[in-house]
């Protein structure tokens, strides 16, 4: 399995026994990224391939984006976040799969060049 950089082991761990237990269910992931510059979010090259290969990646794991929007500024906190992207998956297992599903490489790959900084929240179903 990849790993993903600032990764919580806990978390993991927690996700990996839902995926095992009799609770194992969907998940909605709420993911607030920071991109870098050379990204050119939300126009840029960078970003629309990044987007393109999480389409698929998400497609190969039954998973699908519900939203996504631009964010324009915190009005409470310090994190500084370009975008809000909501994430279904059927189960925490098909969430597992994304790091060994076909197009993990590239989008591991993308995700690497153009996101500085992300963070995933694990919500409730949506």
């Amino acid at each position: 399995m990849a790993a993903l950089p600032s990764m919580n082991p806990d978390e993991i761990d927690t996700v990996t026994r839902i995926a095992q237990s009799a609770d194992e269910g969907p998940v909605f992931m709420l993911n607030l990224n920071k991109y870098r510059d050379e990204a050119g979010f939300p126009d840029g090259t960078l970003y629309r391939d990044y987007m393109s290969v999480l389409g698929r990646l998400l497609l190969e794991v039954g998973g699908r984006i519900l939203w996504r929007t631009a964010v324009l500024g915190h009005v409470v906190g310090t994190q500084a976040v370009d975008e809000a992207i909501g994430i279904w998956y059927p189960s925490h297992q098909s969430f597992l799969n994304l790091m060994r599903a076909p197009s993990s490489g590239e989008n591991m790959r993308l995700r690497s060049l153009a996101v500085e900084q992300a963070d995933l929240h694990r919500c409730r179903p949506y």
